[in-house]
């Protein structure tokens, strides 16, 4: 089970990879937009220095044909170091992009995945991950995890070495149910990973605790006041 953020938000990936066990940053054109980098490359360098080698980072191509692709994806390996996940979206000229850069022997995550055989397509190309998109799929009347569960099932019948990266999410029950149909991994906003604890049965929980701790004890003799 991975858990990855879909940000570049450098005070939320701070904030995230100390508290939670991250262990991928993800990112899109639209995701860009919303911090506007001045610098582009420097802002993912800064990134990839605050999460290390030992998580994982996600960048995508804005090229639509597989020629642009290819090149922007040398770009981006250039710039930042060869073991960023070149995100690509499936289309018809992404497949293509797709098997040169496994070809090259380069990391890829197949991205904007709505339909089945779209996913089977991109298996076959040799894409690392999978990003199924949950929200924009119940959008448009279709069943996310219908197609996780059935995605998994090729994965594990024809033994590709590949992974679900679940995406697209606006709620916590989305990412369970994704986790549950069989992804190894999602990436959602931070926000809405720490709705996971804003249950308010945790506080309640802890507050009793403390209670009856300090009603023992003394007031505020923690445990090493002992």
């Amino acid at each position: 089970m991975e858990w990855m953020i879909d940000t570049i938000n450098v005070e939320e990936i701070k904030d995230a990879i100390e508290y939670m066990p991250i262990v991928g940053v993800t990112s899109n054109p639209s995701i860009v937009k919303a911090i506007s980098p001045k610098n582009f490359f420097d802002h993912m360098r800064e990134i990839r220095n605050i999460i290390g080698k030992e998580r994982s980072l996600h960048i995508q191509v804005i090229s639509k044909e597989c020629e642009g692709m290819v090149k922007e994806a040398h770009r981006i390996l250039e710039e930042i170091d060869d073991q960023v996940y070149i995100k690509i979206p499936v289309s018809y000229e992404g497949v293509k992009a797709i098997k040169i850069l496994k070809s090259e022997g380069h990391h890829v995550t197949a991205t904007a995945v709505y339909d089945l055989m779209q996913a089977y397509m991109a298996l076959a190309a040799g894409a690392d991950y999978l990003a199924p998109y949950v929200n924009r799929m119940g959008n448009l009347g279709n069943d996310p995890f219908e197609l996780i569960d059935q995605l998994q099932t090729r994965i594990i019948t024809d033994q590709y070495d590949c992974k679900i990266i679940a995406a697209s999410f606006k709620s916590v029950q989305q990412v369970r149910e994704a986790f549950n149909h069989g992804a190894e991994a999602i990436t959602a906003p931070v926000a809405i990973l720490k709705q996971i604890f804003k249950n308010p049965n945790i506080e309640k929980a802890i507050d009793d605790f403390n209670h009856d701790w300090y009603s023992t004890y003394g007031e505020g003799k923690g445990i090493c006041d002992l």
